[in-house]
């Protein structure tokens, strides 16, 4: 972390508390198959030269991938992501994040896992239309 300046942590992190930073650092380590999957499509700039992070630190939040350039988070959703609590959960989660002017798309796991082309095709779309 000491790499950057203190603003640009804080604006690149939204004021995150160290303890969320320390625990987006142990979910990398621990990354579901299907965001696995993804990141393989994501890391390295591969998408339209973008920079994309990993179980990224966001205020109180933890987003499965951002990019700081466009403001994007992509989110990807389980099984468990199917029951109302969760749900509402998740609403409210996008509401926070739109509130500090981030886009945040969702993909399920099983799209991923079974459809990754069209995936990156609507990412890609998406990507496009922010970078305008």
């Amino acid at each position: 972390m000491n790499q950057y300046s203190s603003s640009y942590q804080e604006n690149l992190f939204y004021g995150a508390s160290q303890l969320i930073i320390e625990r987006a650092g142990a979910l990398r380590k621990n990354m579901t198959p299907a965001e696995m999957r993804l990141w393989k499509f994501l890391k390295n700039k591969q998408i339209l030269k973008l920079r994309f992070r990993r179980q990224h630190p966001i205020d109180i939040f933890i987003a499965d991938f951002y990019c700081h350039q466009i403001i994007l988070v992509v989110e990807l959703d389980g099984e468990i992501h199917n029951n109302n609590e969760t749900h509402e959960y998740d609403e409210n989660r996008t509401s926070e994040l739109e509130r500090l002017g981030i886009t945040v798309i969702r993909f399920k796991n099983h799209e991923v896992m079974e459809n990754l082309e069209e995936v990156i095709f609507k990412l890609k779309e998406i990507c496009t239309n922010l970078l305008r």
